[in-house]
């Protein structure tokens, strides 16, 4: 794709002021490197941030390349921009046909945040410091005022963590219909009530949740504070994930905790229900520590908090594969959780049009690694009938 790079260009310079102090280029080509690219102001210049599938590159660029920047990637990779000033939101789009148009709409906003000055200068987060939440009020994050308390600034920015991996991919879903959600081991449910929160009253989409655990006195508590919220299609009853049954089309499946093999089969679930987003932070990997052993490579055996690591890294790195198997586009991320300091993995699949190919090698990895290591992982055994 060639876009009208004079028209571009005109556009561009229409738009650049020295009150920018955001811009994100989206909607990739595919013939880029980058799925996304947001660039902030700073106290000199901009930084980059340049996102692949998996991983982001930061790149920092004087004040006078901007603009020959947005030119190279606007013209090939991208064919959407928009840029906020602190008045306005710009969008530049391109058309597959290479045509540029660009608008502009007055933002709520009317004062633009200040450059970055630090490192450690405020986000722009989509749970915004200064609105009344009353779950992250509960939990002690906000004051009544909607301030964010000094002492809970991380779990604050590890919420809207979780809630932007989740933004990442909403879209996916239709907006005409009701996206209902399956919370597996859901516990005492803090990022449930706030994704219910950010999807029902931010995003304005129609939204049923229905949370699971074992714990009848949580699940009691849960949907008492459902009904305090007024948050009439979030419910949690008791249950265990191995029996779970609906006949309703599950959207999306979280599984944040549940306990080794728990997590399989959160996942078995998802997949033979076809839900389109899944959302997954296993914890306790326990059943491959128990299970392997190699002759070729006793090294990753031999001294046991090795040997717990590995079997923990290769028990998400076959879930990944299985997923990607099954007809998901899969990642493995690095997620912080609220009550929990070491940063663990989360697992991100949407159902998307996997090539054949990728599926046979995802499968040929983890025949590979099952018979280096003699394991029967939970998952695998559960979508293809293999004995344990």
């Amino acid at each position: 794709m060639q876009a009208e790079k004079s028209e571009l260009q005109k556009i561009i310079q229409t738009i650049w002021s020295s009150e920018l102090y955001k811009i994100i280029l989206s909607n990739p080509t595919g013939e880029g490197t980058y799925r996304k690219i947001v660039l902030n102001r700073q106290k000199k210049g901009w930084q980059a941030e340049q996102y692949t599938e998996k991983q982001v590159f930061h790149e920092n660029l004087p004040e006078g390349k901007v603009q020959d920047y947005l030119m190279e990637n606007m013209s090939s990779a991208f064919r959407q921009c928009g840029a906020w000033d602190g008045t306005f939101e710009h969008t530049v789009r391109i058309s597959k046909k290479g045509k540029v148009t660009g608008m502009k709409k007055r933002t709520a906003q009317t004062e633009a945040p200040k450059a970055k000055m630090e490192n450690n200068r405020k986000k722009n987060y989509l749970l915004e410091e200064g609105t009344v939440i009353p779950p992250l009020v509960d939990m002690g994050i906000f004051t009544a005022e909607g301030k964010v308390v000094r002492s809970m600034y991380d779990k604050y920015r590890q919420i809207n963590r979780f809630v932007e991996l989740i933004d990442d991919e909403i879209d996916a879903l239709p907006k005409d219909q009701t996206i209902r959600i399956i919370d597996f081991g859901c516990g005492k449910s803090y990022l449930t009530f706030i994704l219910y929160y950010y999807l029902v009253e931010l995003k304005k989409r129609d939204v049923e949740i229905t949370g699971l655990d074992l714990k009848a006195d949580v699940i009691a508590h849960c949907n008492k504070a459902a009904e305090k919220y007024g948050y009439d299609k979030l419910h949690f009853q008791v249950g265990d994930i191995g029996g779970y049954e609906t006949e309703e089309q599950i959207d999306m499946v979280i599984s944040l905790h549940a306990c080794d093999t728990a997590t399989d089969y959160a996942l078995y679930h998802a997949i033979r229900w076809k839900a389109k987003l899944i959302f997954s932070v296993p914890c306790c990997q326990h059943e491959l520590n128990k299970q392997m052993k190699s002759d070729n490579l006793s090294i990753l055996t031999r001294y046991g908090i090795v040997k717990e690591r590995t079997a923990a890294l290769m028990t998400d790195a076959i879930r990944g594969n299985l997923l990607t198997e099954s007809g998901y586009r899969t990642q493995l991320l690095e997620f912080v959780d609220l009550s929990h300091t070491p940063k663990n993995l989360l697992i991100r699949a949407v159902r998307s049009m996997i090539p054949a190919s990728a599926k046979k090698q995802a499968r040929a990895e983890v025949d590979a690694i099952e018979k280096e290591f003699g394991l029967q992982p939970t998952l695998d055994t559960l979508l293809h009938g293999k004995e344990a």
